[in-house]
């Protein structure tokens, strides 16, 4: 493989786009400051995410995993709803890859610490902005996704979660 193909291999690029829309009165849950689309913002779509290393880099992002929270639908790896006081989380489509994931744990490195966490949701890259995605825009392409167990683990203090880049590896 020559050196461009190379680069060209470990960049992901969007694979399209679409088109917000105005959710429904009271159907967009804003929990844990997630966003809401908006009517005609374009959003960028991935099929495919960075390549998975030792330390691949990533944005911890907070989800719930109950039933009326910001997470939207049941898990995809089980179609059920989650405590939120295990840790857990959702992958970016490409990470998730097509459920190979589900169940497996992998390990967040962060605020100076780690925690162990299963895969249990994607964070889907590929659509947003409808009722299954709870009218919220797509997943970027490096998030993981995790319940407030894993943010508490890190010793995150609850008014700077949010974002934050980490790294993960396959426990």
């Amino acid at each position: 493989m020559n050196l461009t193909l190379r680069a060209e291999a470990k960049s992901c690029k969007p694979s399209g786009k679409i088109k917000g829309k105005k959710p429904p009165k009271d159907q967009c849950n804003q929990g844990n400051d997630s966003d809401c689309c908006e009517e005609g913002k374009y959003y960028d779509i991935y099929k495919c995410s960075p390549t998975v290393s030792a330390r691949t880099k990533a944005v911890l992002t907070i989800n719930g995993f109950q039933k009326g929270e910001d997470g939207g639908s049941q898990a995809e790896c089980d179609g059920k709803y989650h405590s939120d006081d295990i840790p857990i989380v959702a992958l970016s489509t490409g990470w998730f890859n097509k459920m190979q994931r589900c169940f497996q744990n992998i390990t967040i490195y962060g605020n100076g610490k780690s925690v162990n966490a299963m895969v249990i949701d994607e964070c889907d890259s590929t659509m947003g902005c409808d009722k299954d995605h709870d009218y919220q825009p797509p997943c970027d392409n490096n998030i993981v996704d995790a319940s407030r167990a894993v943010w508490e683990a890190l010793g995150v203090p609850k008014k700077d979660r949010g974002l934050m880049d980490i790294y993960w590896t396959d426990a």
